[in-house]
């Protein structure tokens, strides 16, 4: 029976860089000699991916309550983990994500003021006890991730999603709350300083791979 994979997630608010070094953290995997698969949150799968969607679009004529997203967000894990991720760790592989759980405790929990007690029973009953092995929280301040998705939105043109659209005290609550996670699970996280340059941010991301990977039995 090959050995259970490990479980890797990349978290932080908008335009710290996930998605930018999603890839590069299943390379520098894949240098080492693990089969890899790449994935994210919301979505996954077509299912989860329809859910994204939902979670993502702006419609003003109904928002969304806090209850429905955090519902959804939860609709949509169940279906990626037992679609996706655990059937890839059972087999062996490795899985890099962009957010899991953590998000949703910074962003349902910190941003919408949701109780983490709520949040924490829908954990228990929908990953029955499955965290990350090692998680990479991308870290800066809000003001200068903000101007990032401005210029990414204006090179690429595109909309604001739901989320995007928040005020700045929204995501400072989310940065504090993932920075409270991060300072209670130090065994878990490494929190990476996302506003340097990409160069730097990858040098650190790969010093904290290595450290954290070669401590694993």
């Amino acid at each position: 029976m090959s050995q259970r994979g490990r479980f890797i997630t990349l978290e932080g608010g908008e335009g710290v860089g996930k998605s930018t070094n999603l890839q590069f953290v299943a390379d520098w995997l894949r240098a080492q000699g693990q089969d890899v698969i790449s994935t994210r949150e919301p979505g996954g799968t077509s299912r989860a991916e329809d859910i994204r969607h939902l979670l993502l679009d702006p419609v003003p004529d109904e928002p969304l309550s806090v209850d429905t997203e955090l519902l959804l967000m939860f609709a949509a894990r169940a279906q990626h983990l037992a679609e996706k991720i655990l059937p890839a760790l059972e087999r062996g592989t490795w899985v890099v994500c962009d957010r899991f759980t953590d998000a949703t405790y910074a962003y349902q929990g910190g941003g919408r003021g949701i109780a983490f007690e709520r949040i924490a029973t829908l954990e228990h009953f929908v990953q029955r006890g499955l965290q990350p092995d090692l998680t990479l929280l991308l870290d800066m301040p809000v003001e200068a991730a903000s101007h990032r998705v401005a210029s990414r939105l204006s090179h690429q043109g595109g909309e604001r999603d739901r989320f995007e659209r928040e005020h700045g005290e929204f995501f400072d609550a989310v940065r504090n709350a993932y920075l409270e996670r991060a300072a209670q699970a130090p065994q878990r996280f490494a929190v990476i300083n996302a506003a340097e340059s990409l160069e730097l941010v990858q040098v650190a991301i790969a010093d904290a791979l290595a450290k954290r990977v070669a401590a694993w039995p």
